[in-house]
Formats: structure tokens, C-alpha cells, sequence
């Protein structure tokens, strides 16, 4: 049961500072100066650091499951907590290890595949009355000693019991203060957290964490949420929450945010609250020091919000994710009259693609690491031919006719007779243009990095004018390429922030997509079984729970009529269908039903 944050213990932090701590601050006076500084009244100054991690993801070592290689990317980026470790402590080396506080903004249990190991395989839940195992990031976030992290939209992926039972295994709090039990309205996690900065000689330093998730969840994850908890926005429980951590006598307020800092919503109207409101959160409710930014997957080392209301500058870091960067917010507070104020404050990242390996984490976790390694090594099938995503995002190749292939085989056999008799389509879209099923041996590694998310599929009906809408929203992605220009696949896509997860393709239906024209009248020659699409004809759409629930704000479909849903991941089922098959070939399901086009002539 919920439990009000009236009735809640504080996880309260207790610092006993040692001389050598204090002389790495370089915050402690001198016998001499200190005796000075109480003649003259002066106020004592201390320093403190936050240390922000965010969207995980479950990147424990610098490794690449779906490649089972190194990670490596061309900006020389390095992956996972287990380099963070080792800046973090680094940084408690410098400045005291009680002068240093380590939280995290959200997304940590879902991403890699030992995410999904540890979730569904040999999940943490147990199986057959048997405990499970710890989570991987549980046991590397209490071995780096995080205080508190925030409750991202991803912990929800996999069902609330696998989340509480990750958060039992966490020794610090998942904050969410607008994570509510959807019938008391009371808070489902614990809102925020009081930590306790030792100062020798002085009152503490008393640092209120609140944490804030997404109101996306709500849409994203209703399967899972539906009925059991609900999301408020950001800004209208910080509102509520920020006065009460001043009211506990709080010095500082800190936020750790699982959302974006620009004010936007992939999801449109389809909810009340903004998706990306760490701004807004910043520039409308007062007492704010500064806030983790987590959520968009960026890097933004340093940003400030004046507060509307006092002029207060508010500071911002968002560290990028997967353990890309750490950010560092650097803290000066001076007493006066009994009461710590900040006089100055600062944020930056740090790159930790130089740092060693925490060895701790090694010993720890290879084991479980290699488990995983060994599991998406396992070989389901064979392939007839290579199969390429690198091209997906603008030719119809059958990279992705695959997955439309078992989305519509496996959303027909479970309709009704009713529904069985309407016309069967799928949507899906392009995750990966690094993904290749190769010829020869397939293995789940090969399949787990084509099908990146956890998603699971419904049907839903859609009518031939709104499959229409739909589709022309998705040619949004494009950007308008005059006839006569030549295309340069380069800057052809991503128009309007419209990123590649976010943009759907059709399967069963033929169509042109003219990016001569301008957004809205790009869809040409809409047909099914050779006749044209009529507006009143209706379909039975195959589409994953993310995007049928609302995700990245395409039109009717998260009100449309469910026909089909189900609990199995799409990646499963995947691979389950090679399983079955033992041959994967392209034969079976290749085919070329859509294309760009400039006033009618193809581009490819």
C-alpha cells in the first residue's frame, strides 16, 4: 500500500568528515582564520558536489550485446557504469568523500539485453518459487553508492512487480513525486529524499532530492499502469513538494527530472501534462537550486532557467545517457544567522571514455555479464541471405518486411471471426540502421539488434482516410526535396526532430510518399489489393503497444478500436517464429510496397 510522505522514514545522510577530507576541500579554514572569521562575524562557507547519471539503461560495461563487441561509436564514446564508477571516484577523492552526493534521473532496468536477461529470462522475480537474482544495476549502483535516482518511463517496461522488486534490491530510494496510486492519489514511491552534509563546528547542510518521472508513462506503458498508478505533470507536483522540503528546513533543493528540458511532447494533446518540462518546472515554481535533467538523450553540460517569480537563476545538466557522461554540479553555501544559503553554484560533464573499469564492478558483475554474452551468442536458426537495415529509413527492404511479417501473422491468428474478414496491415518502424541479420547462422543477438524495445503488439482498426492521416504523419520525417534536386540520404531524414524510432512504415498497402510535396499532401497512390483506399474501408492494423497507446503522437491511433493485444514481446516473437522455422528467407516475406517518389518519379 502507498504509504503518505508524511508517514515515510527520510533516508537521511550523515557525514562524519575527517581531517584529510577537509583539507582535499579546501573549504575549512585555518585554527587562526577560523578564530578571525568569529571576531568579524564573517559567515563559514562550505563546498559540496551532486553527481548526475541518467538514462542507463542497463549498461553495466563498456560492451555492445547486439555487435557482441566493444561498444564504439565515431565521436569515441565508451558505454556504461562500470567507467562512471571510476569518475565518481575520482571526484570523492578530491573533494571529500563526504562532500560528494550521487544520484541518478531514471531509465536503469530496460535497453541492453541484460536488461531483458534479467527481466525475462532469469528474471529478478524468481521463477517456479525460487528467489531470483539480483538485478546487475541494482548490485553496481549500491556498490557506487547512489543516494537516490529518479523513477524513469522505461523502469515501467516490464511490469510493476519486476520494478518493485528492483527497488527492493536498491539501498537508496526511486523517487517519484508524481507517481501515484491511481485510487488514494497518494504517492506509490517516495517523493523525495533529505540528506545530511556533516560540517564540523556548524549546522548540517540539509539537501532535499526530489525526483519527477514522466507523465508519458500514462500512455506508454497503460498496459502496465493502467488502473494501478497515475502521472501528474512535473510542474504541478513540484508545486506541492518543493515548499514542503523548504518547510523541513531544506538549505538546498535539488530535482532529479526524467524529462527534457524544451517544453515539448512527442505525444501531442493525447495527455494534459508536457512531456519535456524540466524548463517549465525551473522558470515556474520557486525555491529551486538546480535540476538533473535526464529523458531526451542529449548532452547539456551547463543551462540555466530564471524563475518567473523570485529571478532566481535555476542550474541544469543533462549527462546524455548510457553512461556517456557524468555531470557534476559544484556547490558553495555560506552560513548566516543559522542558515546555509548558496552563493554560488556551477555544473559541467565529464567524459569517462578514458577512466579505467571500476575493478570492483568487474568482480562483481562479469559473471552475470557473460551469462548474457552467452545467451544472445545462441544460435535459433539459419538465414538464405544478408539482410541490411542500413538503407530502412528510405527504401522498403526486407530487413523490415521481417518484423511486419510476424507482426501480421501473429495479430491474424488471434482475431476474431468478425475481424479476421477486414483487410490486415502492419506498421513498424526502422530502430536500427546498424542492424544485419547475416546469411548463415542466426543468432538472438542478430534479432535483439533489429527489434531494440520491449514492445508488444496489438491490432487495432484504423479507416482508410485515417490510415492516411497516419501515414502522412509519418512522411514528416522527411525533409521536402524539390523535383529536380538531388537526394542526399545524408540530410534526408529527421525533419522536425522526427527521429527514426519515432517514424513508421506500412506493410499491405502500396503507396508513394512525394517529398517534392509540402508535409501533409505527401501520400500518393494509397491502394490495397490494387484498388485504391476508400475513406470509409477499414483496416486491421499491427502496430507495437508504444505507438498504439500514443507514443510519438501519430493521429487516431490511440483511440482507435482494439481488434488484438498481447503481452509477448515483439522481439520474442521474432525469434520464435526463426525458432520454428529453423530458415530465414527473405522469399517468404520480401516485398517492395512503398517508395519515395518527386512528382511521381522514384528517387531510388
Amino acid at each position: 500500500m502507498p504509504v503518505s510522505p508524511m508517514n515515510r522514514r527520510e533516508f537521511v545522510k550523515k557525514s562524519a568528515v575527517t581531517g584529510a577530507a577537509v583539507a582535499a576541500a579546501g573549504a575549512v579554514a585555518a585554527p587562526a582564520e577560523a578564530a578571525e572569521q568569529k571576531r568579524e562575524h564573517r559567515p563559514r562557507t562550505w563546498k559540496f558536489s551532486i553527481l548526475g547519471t541518467t538514462d542507463l539503461h542497463s549498461h553495466v560495461f563498456d560492451w555492445d550485446y547486439y555487435k557482441d563487441a566493444a561498444y564504439s561509436d565515431k565521436a569515441g564514446n565508451s558505454v556504461g557504469v562500470a567507467r562512471v564508477a571510476t569518475l565518481i571516484k575520482q571526484q570523492r577523492e578530491a573533494k571529500g568523500e563526504d562532500h560528494v552526493l550521487l544520484v541518478d534521473a531514471g531509465d536503469i532496468i530496460q535497453g541492453t539485453s541484460l536488461a531483458y536477461y534479467f527481466a525475462r529470462v532469469d528474471p529478478i522475480t524468481g521463477t517456479d518459487g525460487k528467489k531470483g537474482p539480483r538485478h546487475p544495476m541494482a548490485v553496481a549502483m549500491n556498490h557506487m553508492r547512489y543516494d537516490a535516482a529518479a523513477l524513469g518511463n522505461h523502469e515501467f517496461n516490464y511490469g510493476i512487480e519486476v520494478l518493485r522488486k528492483f527497488e527492493q534490491q536498491c539501498h537508496f530510494p526511486l523517487l517519484g513525486a508524481n507517481a501515484l496510486d491511481a485510487k488514494t492519489l497518494k504517492p506509490a514511491f517516495h517523493p523525495y529524499t533529505v540528506k545530511r552534509i556533516c560540517v564540523p563546528g556548524a549546522p548540517d547542510i540539509k539537501v532535499g532530492i526530489l525526483g519527477l518521472t514522466n507523465p508519458g508513462i500514462a500512455l506508454w506503458d497503460k498496459d502496465n499502469v493502467s488502473g494501478k498508478m497515475v502521472f501528474p505533470g512535473l510542474v504541478e507536483q513540484a508545486k506541492k513538494y518543493v515548499p514542503r522540503l523548504r518547510a523541513l528546513g531544506c538549505d538546498v533543493v535539488f530535482l532529479t527530472d526524467h524529462s527534457g528540458l524544451d517544453g515539448s511532447s512527442s505525444y501531442g494533446d493525447e495527455l494534459p501534462y508536457v512531456e519535456n518540462a524540466s524548463n517549465l518546472v525551473a522558470e515556474q515554481v520557486p525555491g529551486i537550486d538546480a535540476i538533473l535533467v535526464g529523458h531526451t538523450h542529449v548532452e547539456v553540460p551547463s543551462y540555466t532557467v530564471k524563475n518567473q517569480e523570485t529571478g532566481e537563476e535555476v542550474l541544469l545538466s543533462e549527462p546524455y545517457c548510457w553512461g556517456y557522461r557524468l555531470s557534476v554540479f559544484d556547490f558553495e553555501v555560506e552560513l548566516h544567522h543559522g542558515q546555509w544559503k548558496v552563493t554560488s553554484k556551477t555544473a559541467q560533464t565529464l567524459n569517462p571514455n578514458t577512466a579505467d573499469e571500476d575493478p570492483e564492478i568487474k568482480k562483481l558483475l562479469t559473471a552475470d555479464h557473460e551469462l548474457v554474452v552467452k545467451y544472445v551468442n545462441t544460435a535459433v536458426g539459419t538465414c538464405t541471405a544478408d539482410l541490411s537495415a542500413a538503407e530502412s529509413c528510405w527504401k522498403d527492404v526486407p530487413i523490415m518486411d521481417f518484423i511486419q511479417k510476424v507482426q501480421a501473422d501473429t495479430v491474424k491468428a488471434g482475431l476474431s471471426a468478425a475481424d479476421a474478414a477486414l483487410p490486415l496491415i502492419s506498421v513498424a518502424a526502422p530502430f536500427s540502421r546498424t542492424a544485419d541479420i547475416p546469411q548463415g547462422n542466426v543468432t538472438i543477438k542478430d534479432i535483439a539488434g533489429l527489434y531494440i524495445y520491449d514492445n508488444t503488439l496489438y491490432g487495432k482498426k484504423l479507416t482508410g482516410a485515417q490510415l492516411k492521416d497516419y501515414l502522412e504523419y509519418a512522411a514528416k520525417y522527411y525533409h521536402q526535396v524539390p523535383a529536380g534536386t538531388k537526394v542526399d540520404t545524408a540530410t534526408l531524414t529527421n525533419a522536425n526532430s522526427f527521429w527514426d524510432y519515432m517514424y513508421d512504415v506500412a506493410a499491405g498497402v502500396d503507396y508513394e510518399i512525394d517529398i517534392a510535396q509540402p508535409e501533409g499532401s505527401r501520400i500518393k497512390n494509397l491502394s490495397y489489393n490494387g484498388a485504391p483506399v476508400a475513406d470509409d474501408q477499414v483496416f486491421v492494423v499491427a502496430v507495437n503497444n508504444y505507438r498504439a497507446n500514443g507514443g510519438s503522437g501519430y493521429p487516431h491511433i490511440a483511440s482507435a478500436p482494439i481488434a488484438y493485444s498481447s503481452t509477448n514481446e515483439i522481439r520474442q516473437l521474432m525469434i520464435d517464429y526463426v525458432t520454428a522455422k529453423k530458415s530465414l528467407d527473405p522469399a517468404d516475406f520480401a516485398a517492395v510496397n512503398w517508395k519515395l517518389t518527386q512528382n511521381g518519379t522514384p528517387v531510388f
